[in-house]
């Protein structure tokens, strides 16, 4: 019979949990990434050998966010990090255009598992304070980014240590991934999709791709 409209409503509307893998290469500033938007500070960080792992509340979401180091060594254990992972966070050094070729070897192998094929991709170009920083079109054709036509994905510029962009990040990341689950959840009725979507009353609908006013 498929999902009644209550409970679809419910479904829309309820707390959502999101689990998101950020990684990237060593010194990227994952880790400041994290603590701030957890705890809104700057925090002192060690390289991280392993994970650290925090939920962060933001809106009517909760992330559960995996920080995983980006040693060279470690990055092999990266994939056990990748089932169930509903979004992926990439942080780039923006400053360091030594090892961008790395870092989009690295994107792209990553992105080849099927583990990660319906993860959508947040690439935080960080460190735009500094002085030579490549800005995030370069980070964006030197990532190789527009070759992934099968792949939801956005780069935004950040600074990890003023928090400069990320919770504009945060929106992306979250309407998109709203979005698939509630095209999922209206496939999984035997309702119409149009009439679903005029229930939910807010657009455009990712279903429809209709606006949708009160």
């Amino acid at each position: 019979m498929g999902l009644s409209f209550g409970k679809l409503f419910s479904r829309l509307f309820a707390k959502k949990e999101m689990r998101i893998l950020m990684v990237g290469l060593d010194a990227a500033g994952k880790t400041t990434i994290l603590y701030k938007l957890k705890l809104g500070e700057i925090v002192t960080t060690i390289p991280t050998i392993g994970f650290n792992v925090e939920t962060v509340e933001y809106k009517n979401i909760s992330f559960t966010v995996w920080d995983v180091g980006g040693q060279d060594k470690i990055r092999p254990l990266w994939r056990h990090y990748f089932q169930n992972t509903q979004g992926l966070i990439f942080v780039v050094d923006s400053n360091d255009r030594d090892r961008v070729v790395e870092a989009r070897d690295e994107l792209h192998r990553m992105l080849n598992e099927d583990e990660l094929r319906d993860a959508v991709l947040l690439v935080f170009a960080n460190k735009q304070d500094l002085p030579n920083a490549m800005n995030a079109a370069e980070i964006t054709d030197k990532l190789g980014l527009h070759s992934l036509r099968q792949r939801h994905w956005y780069i935004q510029s950040t600074c990890a240590t003023s928090g400069e962009g990320l919770y504009e990040g945060l929106d992306w990341l979250s309407n998109n991934i709203a979005n698939k689950v509630f095209t999922i959840l209206v496939l999984s009725t035997k309702q119409s999709p149009m009439l679903v979507c005029c229930v939910e009353k807010f657009g455009p609908c990712p279903v429809c791709d209709s606006s949708i006013t009160k």
